[in-house]
């Protein structure tokens, strides 16, 4: 059982790891794309080209504040739920304390008690 466990956790591991080589991947692509754009030789592009970039570096900005909004968003909701996690582990508290006292009482009963 622990082997099929093991192998659970591995696979889950390894992808999760593919994840976050991916996104690497994409975010080092992306901003080197934007870094490159904003190295543009600005004096010597005639309108049109400037226009086009002053369009793209509005539309990167606007995108990229969406993605800060989304990225907020799921922050927001990881700390609501990790709140909520923890106040049903401080509500379960008394639960498991009296399941303790109830087995330390039996325990107790039987070690010491002959009727």
């Amino acid at each position: 059982m622990n082997q099929i466990i093991d192998q659970i956790v591995a696979f889950l591991k390894m992808g999760i790891e593919a994840i976050f080589r991916f996104f690497e991947l994409i975010w080092t692509w992306s901003f080197g794309q934007m870094v490159d754009i904003f190295r543009s030789d600005w004096q010597s592009l005639p309108i049109w080209k400037i226009a086009v970039l002053v369009i793209a570096v509005i539309a990167i900005a606007y995108v990229l504040y969406k993605g800060i909004i989304a990225l907020w968003k799921a922050a927001e909701s990881i700390l609501k739920a990790f709140i909520g996690l923890l106040s049903v582990l401080v509500g379960i508290l008394p639960y498991i304390l009296i399941a303790g006292l109830i087995a330390f009482a039996a325990s107790w009963v039987i070690q010491n008690v002959n009727l």
